[in-house]
């Protein structure tokens, strides 16, 4: 009977990952998953589908081996290709899984083809989702990861933002009201605000700030961070004496134009001091017909894990990037971050000066703010969690 009884109360969750970042965020909803378990409460079934969008080790492995993820319970093994290509067979391979599946809820993180793959395989089959990182704009649709969150946060039933300039967002294409006015919703406002507080479905969604999920990660990777990592001894590094440079988005490697004028402006930034460049695979590939116009001072290397790339990050006097993500964690490490776009849907960062776009790029800048704490407070999956048992009361 105690066996029957947790059979019916059990959540049946499929979280759906495929890229870096989104390994990196379901690390904490995994974690506060298994803590949520042992409580004694009905027990969260926690489902993991890899694309496999990200399949080499330096893209994929390495971070499930650093915060000690266990194997996917599914991989869909979609590897590269076309954004129409790898989109579709996602969307294709989802669905047959979900099918079999028949989860009470699907969750998808950021802006990657595995994302909107997933989440309209999901919608197809009428299967509610939850969107973490819900509510971005950057405003620019001819960058593909626009596209995936526009029409993902449009299908999804629980939209989970990051900031209130998400909420904002959202308000302003015609999504219902957001849960307490768009406030940071305290960490146990689901488990304690009754049954129906947490359901919702496509055509009655709910929009809530529950802060960023990288914050809850950044967070408990600092617990280990030694004040002068091993990878600056091997790069012979001195704290503060280097910058940090990421370069991946297509819109910044498909165009011979774009890889020009990016190689002249951190060329320019390069005169001085080291750049050091973990470089990704596909940049790698779009950038060597340009390798005999980069700085001697730039400094190529393998890609890097997350606690590596953390220690270099926090020790660099300016980061560069075109990261979504890197603009963020240099944002809460206070490192000058200069961004290699015309425009960020983390505009958060560009309002407290600790972040510029690199076409308003000046000289050395300092942020006007100290504030840190513009995504929330670090205790986003505790919040994840609540929702998803409040969803299935």
């Amino acid at each position: 009977m105690v066996q029957e009884d947790v059979i019916t109360a059990m959540i049946k969750v499929v979280n759906i990952v495929g890229a870096r970042p989104q390994f990196i965020k379901y690390f904490p909803v995994s974690r506060s998953i298994r803590q949520y378990n042992r409580t004694g409460k009905p027990v969260i079934k926690d489902i993991l589908i890899h694309t496999g969008q990200h399949y080499d080790y330096f893209m994929s492995k390495v971070f499930f081996d650093e915060f000690r993820i266990r194997e996917p319970d599914h991989h869909l093994d979609v590897g590269s290709g076309t954004h129409g290509k790898q989109t579709g067979l996602i969307l294709e391979r989802t669905e047959e899984l979900l099918q079999r599946l028949a989860p009470d809820v699907v969750i998808v993180y950021g802006d990657t083809n595995s994302t909107l793959g997933g989440a309209l395989a999901a919608a197809k089959l009428h299967l509610p989702v939850m969107h973490v990182e819900a509510g971005l704009r950057s405003f620019f649709k001819q960058m593909p990861e626009e596209v995936n969150r526009v029409l993902t946060d449009h299908i999804s039933s629980w939209l989970l933002c990051p900031s209130r300039t998400a909420v904002d967002n959202l308000k302003r294409e015609g999504f219902p009201p957001p849960v307490l006015q768009g406030d940071l919703v305290p960490p146990d406002f689901f488990s304690r605000a009754g049954e129906t507080r947490g359901r919702a479905t496509s055509d009655a969604p709910l929009v809530i700030n529950l802060g960023d999920i990288m914050y809850d990660v950044l967070l408990y990777a600092r617990k280990t961070f030694p004040e002068v990592p091993p990878i600056l001894g091997h790069l012979s590094l001195a704290p503060k004496a280097y910058c940090l440079l990421t370069w991946h988005r297509a819109e910044n490697t498909d165009s011979p134009e774009q890889i020009a004028e990016i190689i002249d402006f951190v060329s320019h930034i390069a005169k001085d001091r080291p750049v050091v460049f973990p470089i990704h695979p596909r940049t790698k590939k779009a950038l060597a017909p340009h390798s005999g116009k980069f700085s001697p001072n730039l400094r190529i290397i393998d890609p890097l894990g997350y606690y590596e790339m953390m220690a270099l990050l926090q020790n660099s006097a300016l980061a560069l990037t075109d990261s979504g993500g890197l603009q963020k964690e240099a944002y809460w490490l206070r490192v000058p971050c200069i961004t290699l776009r015309r425009e960020t849907e983390w505009t958060e960062t560009i309002d407290s000066g600790w972040n510029i776009l690199f076409k308003d790029y000046q000289g050395p800048h300092l942020p006007q703010s100290e504030d840190v704490n513009a995504y929330g407070d670090g205790r986003t999956a505790r919040r994840i969690v609540e929702l998803l048992a409040a969803a299935k009361d």
